[in-house]
């Protein structure tokens, strides 16, 4: 299949930017759902990529899911002549803010000025009274008078033989 070389650079700066790329299955959606390109160019280009090892494919419930593998990367990378500082997104470590409750703060479990802490009871409170049995409850049990019986009914002893 014939994709131009704009559309082939359009889906590897994609997949290369976010790490990862979507793809419904329907080969005759004109655009797809995220890129300025068919659809069915998109699969196949990621296809192409997938027999080579560079993309890992996930179908699921009439979606591809492509993930960037690190060789993918590495061809990517050169391909679109992207230095090596610059890394997909799925790549990246998250940043994390400074938590208004977080230690060193004087606030939140720290027990810094301002800080609420709920009265905590003791295990098996008044709020969980109905939720275990209590011990000097009896366990329900058969009265002394029952007694299982077989009657044979059913496979062995009582069939019928043919």
């Amino acid at each position: 299949m014939f994709i131009t070389k704009a559309d082939t650079k359009t889906i590897y700066e994609a997949l290369f930017k976010e790490g990862v790329l979507v793809a419904q299955k329907d080969y005759n959606l004109p655009k797809h759902v995220e890129l300025d390109v068919k659809n069915l160019f998109v699969i196949k280009a990621c296809q192409s990529l997938t027999s080579r090892g560079y993309v890992k494919t996930q179908f699921s419930w009439g979606w591809y899911y492509y993930t960037l593998t690190n060789e993918g990367i590495e061809y990517l990378r050169e391909y679109l002549h992207v230095p090596a500082e610059i890394v997909p997104a799925t790549h990246k470590k998250p940043q994390r803010a400074a938590r208004p409750g977080a230690p060193g703060t004087g606030a939140g479990r720290s027990g810094g000025e301002g800080a609420y802490r709920a009265p905590r009871g003791p295990p098996g409170g008044a709020e969980n009274e109905g939720y275990r049995r209590r011990l000097d409850e009896k366990k329900e049990t058969a009265g002394g008078d029952f007694r299982p019986r077989f009657t044979g009914v059913g496979r062995g002893a009582g069939a019928p033989s043919s």
